[in-house]
């Protein structure tokens, strides 16, 4: 399960720094950043599926869209000049509270 648990971090970081770049290809018109953001998310994805051959479904996915969700919302504040908020620290802070009660739900 360690190696999973370490797929899913690349897989996650892969994801979101595909996510961040997203705006760079200009709605798909910019073929060098269009090209990254889709060999990005085919590799994330396809780490995903090995992952779940290890971790349940419901549990890795939790993890990925809250994680993914998460850092996307910070790297946008940081980084691409995005309004960071109180309703959006609710909203992480939401994020990880059900990825945290999935997780232990599916530890009984």
């Amino acid at each position: 399960m360690g190696l999973a648990a370490f797929l899913l971090a690349v897989a996650i970081g892969i994801e979101v720094l595909a996510t961040a770049a997203l705006p760079r290809t200009h709605g798909f018109t910019d073929l060098q950043w269009t090209v990254l953001v889709i060999i990005g998310y085919a590799v994330a994805i396809g780490l995903l599926a090995v992952v779940v051959r290890h971790i349940s479904v419901s549990v890795t996915y939790a993890v990925w869209s809250g994680a993914g969700t998460a850092l996307v919302a910070i790297i946008g504040a940081l980084f691409l000049g995005e309004q960071f908020n109180a309703f959006k620290v609710v909203g992480i802070a939401l994020i990880i509270a059900g990825v945290v009660a999935l997780n232990l739900h599916s530890a009984h």
